[in-house]
């Protein structure tokens, strides 16, 4: 099976943390030269010093700020200015705050639809030529079990994230003849910072202890635990291989069995 990744060049958003950090390492330890964005250069430059280089890969890394579209497209605009290819696209952001949808605001449809959907087009309309001229293309968007089975109190989120899914398999359609793949990886609960927030607030809501909000939420888990970033990010990094390269289209959950349809 053909895992490597030497000589590819990886652009991955959210990448200081979480999945987006996890992804990054494994990318770089299958030989990819891995360039890191988020808001935070402090955060970023200590994420590269972490990353895989027996192979001689050379990391770099770019801050965005993807509630301002149009800062992501200026960065990366003079980013790839000079003709850099990018083989790997791995879009992740942080998702919308949580809460029923009747409550939502329409501020909060617009935020979260600029942060996810638009931004991820801003990346792959960068990105697509190059991977075109290359014949090799792999975008790979960190979405949520939500585009198969809602999830309770994520109103914006399952919105915006069922939009997300629809235009990347619209994407996979258009793009598959050039030897691009656009799949979307499902995480279910994974052990981030962002999950230890949500046990939290649910505690809180609901007068029970962290430990009570984390055994129920385990509970729903045919694997009975969460999952841990590492797990997540191979998934990824197998989609984003030559291996995968017949695997176009399609929504992977990565959440030990918790959602309930096929």
């Amino acid at each position: 099976m053909n895992l490597n990744l030497k000589n590819k060049n990886a652009l991955v958003c959210g990448s200081t943390q979480g999945i987006g950090n996890a992804a990054a390492t494994e990318l770089a330890a299958m030989g990819a030269n891995v360039t890191l964005v988020a808001r935070n250069a402090e955060r970023l430059e200590a994420a590269k010093a972490e990353l895989d280089t027996s192979q001689g890969q050379v990391h770099d890394f770019l801050c965005a700020d993807f509630s301002n579209p149009e800062n992501l497209e200026t960065v990366l605009t003079d980013y790839l200015k000079d003709g850099k290819a990018i083989h790997i696209l791995i879009n992740n952001t942080g998702g919308p705050a949580g809460g029923p949808i009747a409550k939502a605001s329409i501020a909060e449809f617009r935020s979260a639809f600029e942060m996810h959907l638009i931004c991820n087009h801003i990346l792959a309309q960068a990105v697509m030529e190059g991977m075109k001229l290359a014949g090799y293309g792999r975008i790979i968007n960190v979405i949520s079990t939500s585009v198969k089975q809602p999830l309770n109190n994520l109103g914006v989120s399952n919105t915006i994230r069922g939009a997300v899914a629809n235009w990347a398999k619209t994407m996979a359609n258009e793009l598959g003849q050039h030897g691009i793949t656009v799949n979307n990886v499902l995480p279910g609960a994974t052990n981030t910072a962002r999950l230890q927030s949500i046990i939290e607030n649910k505690a809180k809501k609901q007068s029970k202890s962290i430990e009570q909000v984390t055994k129920d939420m385990q509970g729903i888990v045919p694997a009975a635990r969460f999952a841990e970033a590492t797990e997540v990010a191979n998934a990824i990094a197998f989609l984003a291989s030559p291996a995968a390269a017949y695997i176009n289209g399609v929504n992977l959950p990565v959440d030990g069995g918790r959602t309930k349809c096929l």
